[in-house]
């Protein structure tokens, strides 16, 4: 068996690769090496709307609890509402049960400690090793000793509160917002209601199977058509757990992550509030934010891909927002994680201000065509050390030269291996892409 947690928790496919006894034994070595210094833990737990998590839930409640935990139950909730609730209801540890963006037959369960932050590699390796092992380093608890659930009815109403102290009011605005049929669909329109914004939401009917559906982040056409249907100021897309988010301008074009950190970061530069005049970004992200950013003076700090990541660089830098192009950006200042409905209600709070479009503020930045494509393979640590990839490699960035660059990576969630290629020429892109793919998948054969 490989390495269980990869960037992003626990992942597999729910009810074959992560089964109901993994989640039993990850709640178990969760529960008993994040509670070491409480002699009685809590633990909160919360998922997102696939149909898995039910199963999943159960078999970690069984975990926890026969270890002499408590549960906290609040049900379905963005992966950003248990951060918080992790870290203001006095508990040892928070699980979230979700595989975010993936479709719905793929689960993954991803825990924070008691400050709300993502664990660290030697953490997880501690649980894994005892989640692995024969023998269970703790007593086994009997009679009054053992955990119980406790349900937390107003989770959603808690988020939202936190939330609406966030920004301003932002009446005046017209918004369609995509939940994925995901864990927004309950709070996401109602929050933004509440800050007086005109919404419209689309595909926040989940009923177990259509989380991420031909909707969410990852497939924003049915947005873009909502948009210009609506005549609405913008669309916001959620993906299943709602920790990213993704936007459509008013004229139906789709703007990433890059885009959004480059015109939260700019508004703040203005006023004087960008902690350490500095964002931090990923190698994924676009040259054009690279430029736009260091014509503001803003300071730049990269890091690898992974809002873990991204996290451990706000921490050691000051920072206070950073991101990813896919859309986790960190509120540092508000939130321990990607926050997909606090980054959206910074977004409109600056448009609101600036009485701007959109598509004005996204023209701060002028993207690099860039071509990204994935190979799913079965070996992606090896491949990423074949001599005939790497070449492929290095041809494509000596034809690049100065004038773009060449990322391959594997993915840490899934069996995939992806390509990214940025540069001037987009056909030119296409064809150096798809060459190293080729020869990625001819090695895995």
């Amino acid at each position: 068996m490989g390495r269980l947690f990869g960037t992003d928790g626990v992942r597999g496919v729910a009810n074959s690769q992560l089964t109901s006894d993994l989640a039993f034994r990850l709640g178990q070595a969760g529960a008993y090496v994040l509670s070491k210094e409480h002699p009685h833990p809590r633990i909160v737990i919360g998922k997102d709307t696939r149909i898995s998590g039910d199963m999943l839930e159960a078999a970690l409640i069984a975990g926890i609890c026969s270890v002499g935990a408590d549960v906290l139950r609040v049900g379905v909730l963005p992966t950003p509402g248990i951060a918080l609730l992790t870290r203001t209801l006095d508990v040892s540890a928070g699980v979230v049960i979700s595989a975010s963006h993936n479709p719905v037959q793929d689960n993954g369960i991803k825990f924070f400690d008691s400050t709300g932050y993502k664990l660290p590699d030697a953490i997880e390796d501690e649980i894994e090793s005892i989640v692995l092992s024969e023998e269970k380093p703790w007593e086994v608890p009997i009679g009054g000793e053992i955990g119980r659930v406790i349900e937390i009815n107003d989770a959603g109403r808690r988020y939202m509160d936190f939330l609406k102290g966030t920004v301003g009011r932002l009446d005046g605005l017209k918004v369609v917002l995509d939940c994925a049929n995901g864990a927004a669909s309950y709070v996401g329109p109602e929050v933004l209601r509440e800050f007086g914004v005109e919404v419209i939401p689309i595909c926040n009917t989940p009923d177990g199977v259509n989380i991420n559906a031909s909707c969410g982040s990852t497939h924003p056409e049915q947005l873009q058509r909502a948009v210009l249907e609506h005549h609405a100021d913008l669309g916001l897309a959620m993906d299943g757990d709602a920790d990213r988010l993704i936007v459509v301008d008013e004229q139906g074009t789709i703007l990433d992550g890059d885009f959004i950190m480059l015109i939260c970061a700019l508004a703040r530069k203005e006023k004087g509030t960008l902690a350490e005049n500095a964002v931090v970004v990923t190698v994924m992200s676009n040259l054009g934010l690279h430029l736009a950013l260091k014509e503001a003076k803003i300071k730049i700090f990269e890091t690898r891909v992974g809002d873990r990541y991204v996290m451990e660089e706000l921490l050691r830098t000051g920072a206070k927002i950073g991101g990813e192009q896919s859309g986790h950006i960190i509120f540092l200042d508000h939130n321990t994680t990607g926050d997909g409905l606090l980054t959206a209600l910074h977004l409109l709070a600056v448009i609101k201000e600036r009485q701007v479009q959109l598509s004005v503020l996204a023209a701060q930045m002028l993207r690099l065509p860039q071509v990204l494509l994935n190979a799913k393979v079965h070996h992606k640590d090896r491949l990423m050390q074949d001599e005939r990839v790497l070449g492929k490699v290095k041809q494509a960035e000596e034809a690049l030269g100065d004038r773009g660059r060449v990322l391959v990576r594997p993915s840490g969630t899934e069996p995939l291996i992806r390509v990214m290629v940025e540069g001037p020429d987009q056909q030119k892109l296409k064809e150096l892409a798809q060459g190293i793919i080729d020869i990625i998948v001819q090695c895995d054969e």
